[in-house]
């Protein structure tokens, strides 16, 4: 082959390859071009999937929202059913508690007034006694005794007494206190009159009476007299303990009895004693000379206070005993020496 066909062969050689690199640039263009688009197209349609998703995650959220607000009016609806349910049986439950609550709050309203009810029988049942007795011994004072305003011109009617009783055998009387302004019997026992009135009517003041061992005229060396400590009323024997006081002791040193044969013995007080009710101080009978006078000596130093009045073998005395405000087995002992007989 010669120059020029190699030549030309050479130009068509590199004419088909310049051809062939433009077509394969133009298939890559296009290529690129189509790839260029795809990803446009791709990129808009994901855009317009994302516009569209608020959308339909409202719609969406919207339908869970319904389905919710169903289910909750649903719930609602059954918890209503089942609190209705739940009220009424709280309600009833609440209303049988107020009845056993009322029942119970009757029953101890109906216990506490049957309680006091019964207390309170039971105090009238206490006191009437004590006011019955005190009207019994008032009305014996007003039929039985006449004095002056002042206490002066005592005079007791012993007719009147006896007649009422004839167990009577004095009348005890003190200035202060002045309660003490009583009728004084003897029975043949010293249980009789602890729970009997002087007109023998059962009754807790009792009577004042004089030891069953002693004689009625007040003979003996010492004549014992007792008498109830009514701590409610103050009546009989209660206002001697105004005696272990030595300024009131001071103050009114006597007492005096009064006997149906018309006398008058004044007693000057020696000896005011708390002691026990078994004491020697209940002594009422001597063999001697020599042990009475040991028992005035006993009873001056078992004394609260000293009086300084003189006692000795030829002293009567009388013993007034009642009971004490402490122990039962206490009791304070009064004792008065004869000083003057009118």
């Amino acid at each position: 082959m010669d120059r020029e066909e190699w030549k030309s062969a050479d130009r068509k050689t590199a004419a088909r390859r310049a051809q062939q690199k433009k077509r394969r640039r133009t298939s890559s263009a296009e290529r690129d071009t189509r790839e260029t688009e795809k990803k446009r197209k791709s990129s808009s349609r994901s855009g317009e999937r994302r516009k569209s998703r608020p959308d339909d995650e409202m719609e969406m959220r919207s339908g869970n929202d319904r389905k919710a607000a169903g289910r909750s009016a649903g719930n609602r609806t059954g918890k209503g059913k089942s609190t209705g349910k739940g009220t009424g049986r709280s309600a009833e439950n609440k209303k049988k508690k107020r009845k056993a609550f009322d029942a119970v709050s009757t029953t101890i309203l109906i216990v506490a007034v049957c309680v006091f009810v019964f207390s309170l029988y039971q105090l009238v049942m206490m006191l009437v006694p004590y006011y019955t007795g005190s009207k019994e011994y008032d009305k014996i004072q007003d039929v039985a005794i006449t004095a002056d305003e002042d206490g002066s011109g005592f005079h007791v009617d012993f007719d009147t007494l006896l007649e009422m009783n004839p167990d009577t055998v004095a009348w005890i009387r003190f200035d202060e206190p002045s309660s003490i302004s009583y009728p004084v019997v003897k029975s043949a026992d010293n249980n009789e009159y602890l729970t009997k009135s002087f007109s023998e009517n059962d009754n807790k003041l009792g009577t004042i009476f004089v030891d069953m061992n002693c004689s009625s005229d007040f003979s003996d060396r010492n004549t014992l007299i007792y008498g109830h400590n009514l701590r409610l009323t103050g009546r009989m024997f209660s206002q001697l303990l105004e005696y272990e006081d030595e300024s009131f002791y001071k103050e009114h040193p006597y007492f005096y009895i009064y006997t149906p044969d018309g006398k008058v013995r004044t007693y000057t007080i020696f000896a005011a004693s708390v002691v026990q009710d078994t004491s020697d101080n209940y002594t009422i009978s001597y063999d001697t000379d020599a042990d009475y006078e040991s028992y005035l000596e006993l009873c001056r130093n078992s004394s609260l206070y000293d009086t300084g009045v003189e006692v000795n073998a030829q002293s009567q005395i009388v013993s007034l005993s009642t009971c004490t405000n402490g122990a039962d087995t206490e009791r304070f002992l009064l004792q008065g020496v004869l000083t003057a007989v009118d």
